[in-house]
C-alpha cells in the first residue's frame, strides 16, 4: 500500500480575513501524479500555499511529509521545504552564475557541507532532466524549456517527497510543455515522489490523463464529482 505523502482533513484555507476554500479534504500518496485545475480566483494558489506552509492552517488537520502543519513555526517551516520541490511558472534562476553554480547554491543553502557530494548530487539531477551537458552554461544560455528543466533539477535537490508545481509550463509552447509534463511524470514514477500540478491547459489533461482535483465554489473536489 502507498505511503501517504499530504493529507488534509476538513480544513478551511483563509487569505488574511476572507475564507477561500472550505472543509478541504485532500490525500496524496507517495510516487501519485495528480493535476490541480480550477478557474483564476478559485484557490489553487491557496491551496498549494497551504501545503508548504506559505499560508498558516485555518481550521481542521494538515500533515505533509510528516509534519503536522498546525504545529509549524518559524524553525520547522524550512525543515517542511527541505521535504518539498516548488516549482513555479517563473524560474528564479540567478543569472549571474552557471547552471551547477545554481544548484550548488541551494545545495549549501540546505546544509550539504562536502563539496564532493554536491558536485556529484549537481551531476545526478542535471542528468535525470537531460541537461548534463549544460551543467557549465549561464541560464541566458538557455531555452525557456531547459531553463524549466534546470528548475525541476533544483526541486529535486533534496530528494523530495512531494514536488509541487504551480503553472510550470505557463510560459512555454505546446510542444515544450508536453515535455515538461512528461518528465514530472516520469519523475513521480521513478523517484516514487508525488506531484501536484496546478495547470490553466486542459489540452494537456486529454492528452496525459491522471488523477484531478478541482477548485470549485470555495471546495476541493475529485473530478468525477464536479458537474458544470
Amino acid at each position: 500500500m502507498s505511503q501517504i505523502i499530504a493529507r488534509l482533513r476538513d480544513v478551511d484555507i483563509y487569505q488574511k480575513d476572507q475564507l477561500v476554500l472550505s472543509m478541504v479534504n485532500l490525500t496524496l500518496n507517495q510516487g501519485e501524479f495528480v493535476y490541480l485545475i480550477g478557474k483564476t480566483g478559485s484557490g489553487k494558489s491557496s491551496l498549494l500555499k497551504t501545503l508548504y506552509a506559505a499560508l498558516p492552517l485555518g481550521k481542521g488537520k494538515g500533515e505533509v511529509a510528516g509534519f503536522d502543519l498546525g504545529t509549524l513555526n518559524r524553525k520547522t517551516i524550512p525543515l517542511l521545504r527541505r521535504k518539498l520541490g516548488i516549482i513555479f511558472q517563473d524560474y528564479n534562476l540567478l543569472m549571474d552564475r552557471s547552471v551547477a553554480d545554481n544548484l550548488q547554491f541551494i545545495l549549501e543553502a540546505t546544509g550539504w557541507k562536502e563539496e564532493a557530494k554536491r558536485r556529484e548530487r549537481v551531476e545526478e539531477v542535471l542528468e535525470q532532466v537531460g541537461l548534463a551537458e549544460s551543467r557549465h552554461k549561464m541560464p541566458h544560455a538557455l531555452s525557456g524549456g531547459e531553463q524549466q528543466r534546470i528548475v525541476i533539477a533544483r526541486a529535486l535537490l533534496n530528494s523530495p517527497a512531494l514536488i509541487i508545481a504551480d503553472e510550470p509550463t505557463g510560459n512555454l509552447d505546446p510542444e515544450t510543455s508536453d515535455d515538461i509534463l512528461l518528465l514530472l511524470r516520469q519523475l513521480a514514477q521513478e523517484n516514487h515522489t508525488a506531484v501536484l500540478l496546478a495547470t490553466h491547459d486542459y489540452r494537456m489533461l486529454e492528452n496525459f490523463p491522471a488523477r484531478i482535483i478541482r477548485c470549485h465554489a470555495g471546495k476541493v473536489m475529485e473530478e468525477d464529482q464536479f458537474e458544470v
